[in-house]
């Protein structure tokens, strides 16, 4: 079903089920207001129109333009994008959706060094080795992968014909490694290198708390907006997300072990990988190719601000670290490389360029970090340090484009420093234990003087532009009654307004989901964090801490304490669980214990288990898997478990009638 088809659908159902409610149903968009207009015009005024340096860089080095199977893939979703911003569009943002659309094909980045562009939220980089190519990131799916490697070998001025003889993994995140699978497949022998440790932090980051993750992913990357002037326009980092699947082959190589630096020739490339964990991601390696004089700064770099926080939820990166790497690589590498390409983005080229550029990061990341905490030292709270931090940024940095915030803002990265070295709490003893939500707002509306007074208060600060606030108290009055249908649609007009005022893509996403949400009501589409490659590679233990957080306390505890012994046939090893006062634990141990029952199974089956794809039952009643004691042990605690909702209730819904 196409998109417009499937609007029409919902439009249809929603307005049956609510046909005595006055909701506004506008897919579209509604037009941005003169404030709106105003605002993005003042920042308009303030930025470096003169520099257009960075699209002739986006622009060298074209071999071949996208044929029309593999610009299906993303770019031609993206056609829309002009050369002049459009009112409902923050003209800074435009400009880097301008700048991302550049990327169109296969560009040569050095000698034997190639990337293909713009098929991704991520670049596939290709290095020419002795006997073929090795790739390093392989795009988000394995669809992206697979048509990426296709069109490059097909049009490469050299070695079109050779195979992949390695893959190399940058870091954590799934649009480096999600099309892996698509590239094994093919070629099933290479070498497969990766960070250290990356597979236990793909595991750690993408499962246990996977489920939120997902659902505020959704939010960030705008997955059910349409594309266009008044939706999605840039991901900040590339276009967007391809779509296919995720997948996720584990290195047979773990770089940077036994040393922080570390030499190896892969078909006869020297390559020097630096670990540079702990910043960007929590497994990560940038690279520098000293025959090339060609530095990989892997996503420690791209055009624009990252993320010191991503607002989908992951743990706070450090940002004192990044630039104290992005230090290293200038004082390791700065004084000879030629040509810095990565992840995400177009190559900078020309020593001095190179050295300019990764300054200017440096001190960016080196600036959120120390100006936070000058600011918070100074009594700053979490609340105020977004829109003080603004106040600290020095012309050189706000006249330079590539450290915009476009992936991260200062305002949400100066809050993660303060969350990072403070905590939440900002000592203010009313904020110390409010009522929870709901209740909450259900007091202020009445301290107001009900829903009615609060609308036309609000009514008249959104006329006069002051948004930020008109989305505050409106989403007071929308959590107290959510039946409201004109709170709802003032609320929803309010994100809208804010979304075409916002210089960050992961910001406009998110304020233009809450209103479509707000309108009507939550469309499929949440994106799976983890999948079952993922899911595959977690050991026993992780497994079962997974099961964990999916326990009813309150069940379990009904339960008394229940153990088992869960013996992993292709390993040999033991894991002793035991559910006692509504929390289900685990530990290694050397050989079963005293226990209710023993189970013994392949670590595969017990993933094939959770994933859905075989009945325990089955298991037992072929032999594949044997248990001994009390058969009620496993439905004891198995049926303490929850399903998640994949799709819960970020802002009110409004009543099936």
């Amino acid at each position: 079903m196409n998109k417009t088809l499937f609007f029409t659908t919902i439009t249809m159902a929603f307005a049956a089920a609510h046909a005595d409610t006055e909701i506004v149903l506008d897919y579209a968009g509604k037009p941005a207001t003169a404030h709106t207009r105003e605002a993005n015009q003042n920042q308009a005024g303030r930025l470096n129109w003169d520099d257009t340096r960075a699209f002739t860089d986006a622009r060298r080095g074209l071999i071949a333009r996208f044929d029309a199977e593999t610009a299906a893939l993303l770019r031609e979703q993206f056609e829309f994008i002009g050369n002049e911003a459009p009112d409902t569009v923050n003209p800074s943002l435009y400009r880097q959706a301008q700048l991302n659309q550049a990327a169109d094909g296969l560009y040569r980045v050095s000698d034997g060094i190639y990337q293909v562009r713009g098929t991704d939220l991520a670049n596939m980089t290709l290095i020419r080795g002795d006997s073929g190519w090795i790739l390093y990131d392989v795009l988000l799916t394995r669809e992206a992968a697979v048509q990426s490697l296709k069109f490059a070998l097909q049009n490469l001025p050299e070695g079109g014909d050779l195979p992949v003889v390695a893959m190399i993994y940058s870091h954590s995140h799934a649009d480096h490694f999600g099309g892996s699978r698509g590239i094994i497949d093919r070629y099933p022998d290479i070498p497969v290198y990766g960070p250290n440790g990356l597979t236990k932090e793909i595991v750690d980051e993408n499962v246990l708390a996977g489920n939120a993750m997902s659902r505020r992913a959704a939010y960030q990357y705008g997955v059910t907006l349409d594309t266009g002037d008044q939706g999605i326009v840039d991901a900040a980092l590339g276009k967007g997300l391809s779509q296919g699947e995720i997948t996720y082959v584990a290195p047979t190589y773990d770089l940077n072990q036994q040393e922080r630096i570390e030499r190896l020739t892969i078909d006869g490339v020297e390559m020097v990988f630096m670990d540079v964990s702990g910043a960007e991601a929590p497994a990560e390696v940038v690279t520098y190719l000293p025959q090339q004089k060609a530095l990989w700064s892997a996503e420690l770099t791209y055009h624009g601000m990252h993320n010191i926080y991503t607002l989908r939820g992951a743990k706070v990166r450090d940002s004192l670290a990044w630039s104290k790497y992005i230090n290293e690589m200038i004082t390791l590498w700065g004084g000879e490389a030629e040509v810095l390409f990565a992840a995400h983005s177009a190559p900078v080229w020309g020593n001095a360029e190179i050295n300019e550029y990764l300054r200017l990061q440096r001190d960016n990341y080196g600036l959120v970090h120390n100006q936070t905490l000058r600011l918070a030292n100074s009594g700053v709270t979490i609340q105020d340090i977004g829109d003080a931090i603004e106040a600290t940024i020095p012309d050189a940095i706000y006249q330079t484009w590539h450290t915009n915030g476009y992936h991260g803002t200062y305002s949400h990265n100066a809050k993660a420093v303060y969350n990072m070295y403070l905590g939440y709490f900002d000592m203010n003893p009313a904020n110390l234990d409010p009522l929870p939500v709901q209740a909450e707002a259900v007091k202020y509306v009445q301290y107001l003087g009900g829903a009615d007074r609060v609308m036309e208060l609000a009514q008249a600060d959104f006329d006069k532009g002051e948004y930020r606030f008109v989305a505050t108290v409106m989403s007071k009055v929308v959590a107290a009654h959510p039946e409201h249908a004109a709170a709802r649609n003032l609320l929803a007009d309010t994100y809208e307004q804010l979304g075409y005022q916002s210089e960050g893509a992961g910001w406009r996403n998110i304020y233009l989901t809450g209103a479509q949400e707000l309108r009507i009501g939550i469309l499929p589409g949440t994106p799976k964090s983890a999948s079952s490659d993922v899911i595959g590679q977690m050991d026993i233990s992780t497994l079962f801490d997974y099961l964990a957080v999916k326990v009813d306390s309150l069940k379990a505890a009904e339960q008394g304490r229940v153990t088992l012994n869960v013996v992993a046939l292709n390993s040999d090893e033991v894991l002793f669980v035991e559910l006692s006062n509504g929390n289900l634990n685990n530990i290694l141990v050397d050989a079963p214990r005293q226990a209710d029952a023993t189970l013994s199974i392949n670590g595969a089956d017990i993933t094939r288990v959770l994933l859905g794809q075989v009945r325990l039952s089955r298991l037992l009643e072929t032999g594949a898997a044997t248990l001994e004691g009390d058969d009620q042990t496993l439905g004891k605690i198995f049926g303490t478990l929850v399903e998640f909702d994949p799709e819960f209730e970020i802002v009110p819904l409004p009543p099936v009638l």
